[in-house]
């Protein structure tokens, strides 16, 4: 049984949508395949059309009350199973603080499991907690989606500092499997240096001893595609939502490259949301041929200069000082108001 995590600490960069699609892949490659979600926010639960709460026990009560998977998960689809997860997983660090051993309680939950499933794919929180290190313990590779940013790039060092760290004290067996590029636009520059940038960053540590040794950048990327966002809200994984989109394509593909099967070419189509790079490279000097020859070149024949235009000068303006009987006007002279005559009011005292 292969046990991925699906880890990075920064979010966005398509955790959740990568766990869940390649989950989907594997089922509809014949694997048997179980998505354990412990990220609180309960997305991939979710995604896989469960409602946190209502769908009986989720991972909280696993992990703290010891309750076994065989009772948490649940069918979604033809060989896959999903454990759910619920907001109350958040307090389970502090529940677990004072527990012994407390970053290997999901290992010894997955035991019982191992000759159930052929894949356990773990999506995890986006941050370094409890709940990462009890995945970090109980998987044996490590899928780090990664957006092509600088910033993504940069914390990857601080990823893998902590991998190793993991692997050198408590999981010996733990490797990074590769990196996979999510919402890539290869019509951008940015995007194409930042893949060059992890090929050369990888291709320099073959020989090392550390957990990426043999990591790689799989060449399936994940293009941004409108339908990938809007699966979740129905519920449903790309394949089920929109088998015929591009993330359809790029997540079957991912699969195939995971499994280790050989992946099928495929050619560049930029997109409206997937703009064409345009490069303008100027020729180098050294690169340009240059004809030998014997003679001396021959002058090139200047063209001949255009007349130039005079353009007749303006006539000066005159100011002509306006009539001051046409521009202030007459006062106007209201006509008096004819008096009115006063009205006479006479008082009338009435006595008792």
């Amino acid at each position: 049984m292969r046990r991925i995590a699906v880890l990075n600490q920064k979010g966005g960069v398509g955790k959740t949508t990568s766990t869940v699609n390649v989950a989907a892949a594997l089922a509809r490659q014949g694997k048997r395949t179980l998505v354990i979600d412990l990220d609180p926010q309960a997305h991939a639960t979710l995604h896989l059309g469960l409602m946190p709460g209502r769908s009986g026990p989720s991972m909280y009560e696993s992990l703290t009350d010891n309750l076994p998977l065989e009772k948490i998960k649940k069918t979604v689809a033809p060989n896959l199973d999903v454990c759910g997860s619920h907001i109350d997983l958040a307090a389970a660090e502090v529940e677990l603080i004072s527990m012994v051993g407390r970053e290997m309680i999901l290992r010894d939950l997955m035991a019982p499991e191992i000759k159930n499933y052929d894949y356990v794919l773990m999506d995890c929180p986006p941050s370094l907690s409890v709940l990462t290190l009890n995945a970090l313990c109980g998987a044996g590779e490590v899928l780090i989606p990664l957006q092509a940013h600088f910033l993504a790039l940069h914390g990857l060092s601080k990823l893998l500092e902590t991998i190793h760290l993991v692997s050198k004290r408590v999981n010996r067996e733990l490797k990074v499997a590769g990196v996979v590029v999510c919402m890539y636009e290869s019509g951008t520059r940015l995007g194409t240096e930042v893949v060059e940038d992890l090929d050369t960053f990888f291709d320099k540590r073959r020989n090392n001893t550390a957990p990426w040794a043999d990591a790689k950048v799989f060449k399936s990327k994940i293009r941004r595609n409108i339908r990938l966002a809007e699966a979740p809200s129905f519920g449903q994984s790309i394949f089920d939502y929109s088998p015929t989109s591009r993330g359809a394509e790029d997540y079957a593909s991912l699969c195939l490259e995971l499994v280790g099967l050989q992946v099928p070419e495929r050619e560049e189509i930029a997109t409206p949301d997937d703009p064409p790079l345009v490069v303008k490279t100027e020729p180098d000097e050294e690169s340009v041929p240059v004809a030998k020859t014997s003679h001396k070149p021959e002058s090139v024949k200047q063209p001949e200069q255009l007349p130039i235009i005079s353009r007749p000068a303006p006539a000066p303006m005159v100011y002509q000082r306006p009539d001051i009987a046409q521009v202030v006007p007459k006062p106007h002279v209201m006509a008096p108001k004819p008096v009115q005559a006063e009205r006479e009011t006479s008082w009338t005292f009435v006595t008792e």
